[in-house]
């Protein structure tokens, strides 16, 4: 409700409401939501259904401090209509939009969401959103109440997230692959998103795309887009499945949007995994040993296999029973979820970039994508290296054979997926500082719910020394030791950095040590 005084001018209105004629009064300072809630009040609703008035004549009124006063005899017609998922975002959106314009003096903002909101569609909001914040920081206001704000903006913004979502939880419950109408038009709003700028690249940067040193960090969202088409162009990809050059643009537009804002798995990372691949495949020139069918299934996998990532791992949602540790009965359940969101989004016409393909070879690489995706769950790491180390054992190891091949593209999307140590210090220990952020916030979430904790996720007890080293000596290097056994080009540029960074952070150990033992003693 509106915070004006007794003293203030206020208004009074009459509304017909299921034959009923009731009275609201209302301050002139009142906001346009204010005035809704006071309606929905009157009418013993949500305060977030849908209002809208006429007068006697029929025509609209505008829900504002503005309206005109009527009498108790012409009353305004109340119409309404219960919320939905999509309109309760939407209200709740312009509520806060309304309430900061107003409480910051955003005269000019305030007025246009007072006259644009009731049309207004929740990625319009989300600009306006981002509008806001600039102007706030522009006004100069406190940093305590800017972060006030934004985590109001952050907690409307991952309801948004959720209710847009729910297209694949309904789709994928029902076990239909037509999506209903209302949901697949919510959908379509991320497939037809605006294209990206298409970038020239240089002959050095396309070189450079090829290293494990290639630094992910000074690249924008749209530039790691066109790098990644880039890549379905130069590997032949694009020939092979025959893709359509809009329905590639599309598809990766859609993909991005479905990678959430986690400190480390994000659409960064899905980059960052994806040109790791590429740089392999030309390290160990697979594209002249392979087909370009597996060549596709390799970066198409890497570049789905953390879609719609919640940020916390497969432990938490099994210890907290979660709805997907519940739907895939424990088993894998965030890679499980990666593999359906990829598949919904490759469901849609618009974004399905095998389209082209005849349905053996769709079959092939629904297969293929889904073994690769399912291999990045680290419970599963042991397994599938013992499975490639009886391969290779006495240079048995053999391209032609179907089983061994599988396993090496289930080894190589592992390494790319936690290769972060691999590239230079500068740019790994930035991921490291992600790592953690995400650990952290799963553990102080853990903490909160009674549920147990690991030690390599405790603020607490870790280290980022004590955090690298086991995982370098007892996971990264016999990994990537055996993959450059089978490529010797990997070893220089792979193999060494790995245990330069070993023995980069078992010196900081060391220090750090030292200055323990000093402070006990």
């Amino acid at each position: 409700m509106g915070n004006g005084s007794s003293f203030d001018a206020s208004k009074s209105v009459f509304l017909e409401i299921e034959d009923s004629v009731e009275k609201i009064v209302f301050s002139l300072h009142s906001s346009t939501r204010d005035i809704q809630e006071l309606i929905c009040q009157a009418a013993k609703v949500n305060k977030f259904c849908e209002i809208t008035l006429r007068n006697s004549d029929g025509a609209y009124v505008t829900v504002s401090p503005t309206i005109p006063q009527n009498t108790e005899s012409n009353p305004y017609i109340v119409e309404i209509k219960p919320a939905t998922a999509t309109s309760l975002t939407t209200l709740q959106l312009t509520e806060l939009l309304s309430g900061l314009a107003t409480v910051h003096n955003l005269d000019q903002l305030s007025s246009q969401l007072v006259s644009h909101s009731s049309a207004a569609t929740v990625p319009t909001l989300i600009d306006r959103i981002t509008i806001l914040e600039k102007r706030m920081e522009k006004e100069g206001l406190k940093s305590v109440e800017i972060e006030k704000c934004k985590k109001s903006i952050d907690g409307i913004r991952s309801q948004i997230y959720e209710a847009q979502k729910k297209f694949i939880y309904h789709s994928m419950l029902s076990g239909e692959h037509a999506m209903i109408p209302e949901i697949q038009s919510s959908y379509r709003r991320h497939a037809v998103l605006p294209h990206y700028t298409k970038y020239t690249l240089s002959k050095e940067t396309i070189e450079y795309l090829k290293q494990p040193t290639f630094d992910i960090w000074h690249w924008e969202p749209n530039e790691m887009l066109s790098l990644l088409e880039h890549m379905y162009h130069e590997l032949g990809l694009v020939k092979e499945f025959n893709i359509n050059g809009v329905t590639l643009k599309k598809w990766l537009l859609c993909i991005q949007e479905n990678y959430r804002n986690n400190p480390f798995h994000n659409f960064r990372h899905c980059f960052c995994v994806t040109q790791m691949m590429y740089g392999m495949i030309h390290l160990c020139k697979l594209h002249e040993h392979i087909a370009k069918e597996d060549i596709g299934i390799l970066i198409t996998a890497c570049i789905c296999h953390d879609l719609d990532h919640p940020g916390y791992n497969n432990t938490y949602q099994i210890n907290a029973k979660t709805e997907l540790a519940i739907r895939y009965n424990d088993i894998s359940p965030l890679e499980n979820h990666h593999c359906a969101v990829a598949f919904q989004i490759l469901s849609n016409p618009e974004t399905n970039i095998f389209a082209n393909c005849d349905q053996e070879t769709f079959k092939r690489i629904r297969t293929g994508m889904t073994s690769l995706i399912l291999a990045t769950d680290m419970a599963r790491h042991g397994e599938i290296l013992e499975v490639f180390k009886a391969n290779c054992k006495n240079d048995g190891f053999k391209l032609s054979n179907e089983e061994h091949l599988i396993a090496l593209k289930m080894v190589l999307i592992k390494c790319c997926d936690i290769s972060n140590e691999v590239r230079p210090m500068e740019i790994s220990e930035p991921w490291l500082d992600c790592l953690l952020e995400e650990y952290f916030n799963q553990s102080d979430k853990e903490k909160e719910e009674g549920l147990p904790v690991a030690a390599f996720m405790d603020r607490d007890k870790v280290t980022k020394p004590t955090a690298q080293i086991g995982f370098i000596k007892f996971v990264l290097l016999p990994m990537f030791e055996q993959v450059a056994l089978l490529f010797p080009q990997l070893h220089d540029v792979m193999v060494i950095p790995l245990r330069n960074a070993r023995d980069h952070w078992e010196k900081l150990k060391e220090q750090d040590d030292e200055i323990r033992a000093k402070q006990q003693t």
